[in-house]
């Protein structure tokens, strides 16, 4: 009994001491994720000279919010934000939309042609026209200055469609569908009322990963949007941060010159992070546990 219980400490002490040593590389792995971010925080309102010298390292130094000041002086960003909460609302439903048209068949084992229209999908993961025979299509199709230029060209994302396409075969129960189509449901029937109420943990994960790539896209709009006022979000940062960058003729109305004008510019930079990055950092604890749900039902068998 004693040799047992002497047997039962020492195993008691070994899960104690496994998962202290789980949570410190959680908290390591952590900290390594988290505070390259925190550190662009604290960066945003503090002195860039303090920056430099290292004084910012835990604890914003010279707190100020010239940066700030100086990305919102802009009107622009008004606009731009309109502009990207358009694009990534449109864009999102519409990216879901054709995964999901797109997944749900090739989900289906007795689908015709199915291996061939898969292996078609896969191959434009690996190879593409490139840009310019992608730019001359929106050019000559009509979609020039239109945000559907955002859109169309990428419609469907392939990685995405895999994911959703692994769902439906593991994770929704053939049984509920063969007894939907015995009943009389039409396939259009079955995948509206069947299938998309099922798979909601999933759908919130195409929406974070379609809500993200819209949200930070900025070239695709600097190359098919050439007006300024559909710039998105991240193309109008850009700008800004192009506009603020040192120059003479910028130098000569800024007091201070070069120094102040660097200055300034190292501000904007993080503040133009932090102004992209927060509305995604808002959003995402409210759909983090249908994302982790969803994206393990996608990924794992079973």
């Amino acid at each position: 009994m004693r040799r047992k219980r002497q047997a039962g400490q020492l195993r008691g002490l070994s899960d104690k001491t496994s998962d202290i040593i789980l949570v410190a590389i959680c908290l390591f792995i952590v900290l390594l994720v988290a505070y390259p971010l925190y550190y662009v925080l604290i960066a945003s309102v503090s002195n860039p000279y303090d920056v430099y010298a290292g004084k910012t390292f835990l604890l914003p130094s010279g707190f100020t919010l010239d940066g700030y000041k100086a990305v919102f002086a802009d009107h622009s960003i008004v606009t731009g934000y309109l502009n990207s909460i358009k694009y990534t609302v449109v864009g999102t439903i519409f990216s879901v939309v054709m995964v999901y048209f797109t997944a749900y068949p090739l989900s289906i084992k007795e689908l015709p042609g199915r291996k061939f229209i898969s292996i078609f999908f896969i191959i434009t993961m690996y190879f593409g026209g490139g840009l310019i025979p992608t730019y001359l299509i929106v050019k000559y199709t009509g979609l020039m200055d239109s945000m559907w230029a955002l859109f169309l060209p990428g419609g469907v994302a392939v990685s995405n469609m895999i994911i959703v396409r692994n769902f439906f075969e593991h994770s929704i129960p053939k049984e509920m569908i063969e007894a939907a189509e015995i009943d009389g449901a039409s396939k259009w029937t079955t995948f509206y009322k069947i299938v998309v109420p099922l798979s909601r943990s999933i759908m919130a994960v195409m929406v974070v990963f379609s809500m993200v790539a819209y949200w930070n896209d900025w070239f695709t709009a600097l190359i098919y949007l050439p007006g300024q006022d559909k710039a998105p979000l991240p193309l109008v940062l850009r700008n800004i941060l192009i506009k603020s960058s040192a120059s003479a003729s910028q130098a000569s109305t800024i007091s201070g010159g070069y120094a102040e004008l660097n200055k300034l510019t190292e501000m904007i930079k993080f503040s133009s992070i932090i102004v992209a990055a927060a509305p995604m950092l808002v959003i995402y604890p409210f759909v983090q546990k249908y994302f982790e749900k969803g994206f393990m039902a996608g990924a794992v068998k079973g």
